[in-house]
């Protein structure tokens, strides 16, 4: 608990105090986010509004979970970063290079799209490869590796897979993930909140394994999960990091993460969510991302093959907008929608340990 503690306050704070220095900079150099001409009328005055959060988010991050580790060495409380930890945070870090580059070619070209779609699908994808394989690797004492080649819900099930498949299969959900928190990302505050209420399911499920590992004690329902308690750093150091972001992007947004921080926090959950052996539970930890995905590939289905369009616009938040709902009754709502998925899996995730 005192490295959770300690990742979520270093990271807090650091991110807290650069945030004011990149918004001023970023005015500075008019590095301003591009609305979509075809969006809702009312985002024409976001048109300028600093861009590229997510690097802090990163920032504070990173300090926040190595620091708490040098802390931990330091007093003697803890050990140092393990290979399941700097596995997710590669993950977390690599694929917020590639939004990086994406939303600097949009500031440097004006224009509301950055990378070709190939580009960025070949970053994610070496990325996303690079972490897949990884997982599979470097077993500890135990013959423990950060995650096998399997499917899993509350805890791994099945055959395993041959490793191509698991690393084609970890890829999917790393792209899809990390798209679906980026078309989250369209109003003030609404991805943020959101991503912390899944870290907090992360820091909860990863204190649990901690508990009941097989480390620990060889019973019938324990955890065969590498480093639980370091992912739950990890959830913590990233939550610390977008509480402080949330501070300036709660409408009207100060800064807005743009892709740097919507595709490193979607790689950021896939990667806890592999790691925790929870891949399918993902499906509601990040329920509202799902349904917000969903509505993008429905109204795309829909006006393919009927020439008719479902919803006013997608994604689905930018439907009630255009239903004339106020920016922060859709959030909060949506939020609202995201603790109940979240509460959802947090019980499924209990309920083999309830009493019978």
């Amino acid at each position: 608990m005192i490295g959770i503690s300690l990742a979520a306050a270093l990271s807090l704070i650091v991110s807290m105090a650069l945030m004011p220095s990149l918004i001023n900079l970023l005015y500075r150099f008019k590095f301003g986010q591009e609305v979509r001409d075809d969006g809702p009328e009312g985002h024409k005055t976001k048109q300028g509004t600093p861009t590229m959060g997510g690097v802090v988010i990163i920032l504070g991050a990173v300090v926040g979970y190595f620091g708490a580790h040098a802390v931990m060495l330091l007093t003697g409380t803890g050990a140092g970063p393990t290979v399941s930890g700097l596995l997710v945070m590669f993950l977390f870090v690599g694929m917020g290079c590639v939004g990086f580059l994406d939303d600097f070619i949009k500031i440097y070209k004006r224009r509301s799209l950055g990378l070709r779609s190939g580009a960025k699908m070949v970053g994610q994808a070496v990325v996303g490869v690079g972490f897949a394989y990884g997982v599979t690797q470097f077993p500890n004492g135990y013959g423990y590796t950060p995650a096998a080649p399997q499917l899993s819900f509350l805890r791994d099930f099945g055959p395993p897979l041959m490793i191509g498949l698991f690393v084609l299969w970890a890829l999917f959900l790393i792209v899809g993930f990390s798209n679906a928190v980026n078309l989250t990302d369209g109003l003030d505050g609404l991805a943020t909140g959101a991503v912390i209420l899944s870290l907090v399911a992360y820091i909860i499920i990863g204190n649990w394994q901690l508990r009941q590992s097989c480390v620990e004690a060889l019973t019938a329902n324990c955890y065969q999960v590498r480093d639980p308690l370091d992912l739950a750093v990890v959830a913590a150091a990233v939550l610390g990091a977008c509480i402080a972001f949330l501070w300036f992007n709660a409408p009207p947004a100060k800064i807005f993460m743009g892709d740097t921080g919507s595709l490193a926090l979607g790689g950021l959950i896939v990667g806890l969510a592999i790691t925790t052996r929870t891949q399918l539970l993902l499906l509601l930890i990040g329920g509202l991302f799902v349904i917000i995905t969903l509505s993008v590939m429905v109204q795309i289905t829909s006006f393919r093959f009927t020439g008719k369009r479902i919803l006013r616009m997608a994604p689905l938040q930018h439907h009630f907008e255009l239903r004339g709902w106020a920016e922060t009754t859709i959030v909060i709502r949506f939020w609202i929608i995201q603790g109940l998925f979240v509460a959802t899996a947090i019980g499924l995730f209990y309920l083999e340990w309830m009493p019978r």
